[in-house]
């Protein structure tokens, strides 16, 4: 579509960077005093959370007010509810097993080595993540909010719903004693072994579908919702959580019957 602000697009992506960088600057420094790198996770979803609040206030008078204030408040939704329930799920927890690995094998100072490999790439990927919600803030009024938008608001609310009824069911399980050692298999957990990062494949791709009423816009950031889709499928998502879940007794039996992402019915055993 003609008329899109390419240049205000563009300043807006460093306004959008500086905050990314900022709350992954700050948690470096509260990591480092409590000496505790695993509350980089909870700065993912308030660093989604920051550049979408910052593309709304930058944008302002640019784009279509609705469009502006849908997107920001779906991101900032998702990314505060995220950031709340890992917050709760590591209170009182050490080290994660995945950033001790990691720092065990540091060149020099760990420190340094944890803000170049963790930080700041994390701080790069919500930038570049998250580039319809910060293209969407400049989208011109005239075009309004057309069926492929509110289909992704749809899909949305399906990630949201998979995440947060996902991590709700696994808390409870392992909050029974009982449970110690076992894989969770109930649930969503039976039709996916994986509903927290299907939920986050569906917002995000609910995200980008907000922007598909222009389809160059589209075009020019559709390569944020394939990158969220690498993460969660082949990155630092399910392939490294397998690998480490692979150890447990069961969990082959598990995975046998249980889809490895998309949902589906459970498969027989035999």
């Amino acid at each position: 579509m003609s008329g899109y602000p390419w240049g205000a697009f563009g300043q807006g992506i460093g306004f959008a960077a500086l905050a990314a960088f900022a709350v992954m600057l700050v948690t470096f420094a509260i990591a480092v005093a409590k000496g505790l790198h695993r509350i980089v996770d909870i700065a993912w979803g308030i660093g989604f959370t920051a550049v979408a609040v910052t593309g709304y206030a930058v944008s302002a008078g640019e784009g279509d007010d609705a469009r502006r204030l849908l997107v920001t408040v779906l991101t900032a939704v998702w990314g505060l509810r995220l950031a709340v329930h890992i917050a709760r799920r590591g209170r009182g927890h050490g080290e994660d097993a995945r950033y001790e690995a990691m720092l065990a094998k540091a060149p020099g100072n760990r420190n340094l080595y944890a803000l170049r490999m963790v930080y700041l790439l994390q701080g790069l990927l919500v930038v570049l993540v998250s580039l319809p919600v910060q293209a969407a803030q400049y989208i011109p009024g005239g075009l309004g909010l057309g069926p492929v938008a509110f289909a992704g608001c749809a899909l949305w609310l399906v990630g949201v719903l998979f995440e947060a009824v996902g991590d709700a069911q696994l808390a409870r399980f392992k909050a029974d004693p009982a449970n110690k050692g076992r894989i969770m298999d109930r649930g969503l957990w039976s039709w996916t072994r994986h509903p927290n990062y299907f939920g986050d494949f569906c917002v995000w791709w609910g995200l980008f579908l907000i922007v598909c009423d222009d389809p160059v816009v589209a075009a020019a950031t559709l390569v944020s919702p394939l990158v969220m889709s690498y993460l969660l499928v082949g990155g630092s998502g399910k392939r490294l959580l397998e690998r480490h879940m692979a150890r447990r007794p069961g969990f082959a039996e598990y995975a046998a019957r249980t889809s490895g992402f998309f949902p589906l019915s459970p498969r027989k055993a035999g």
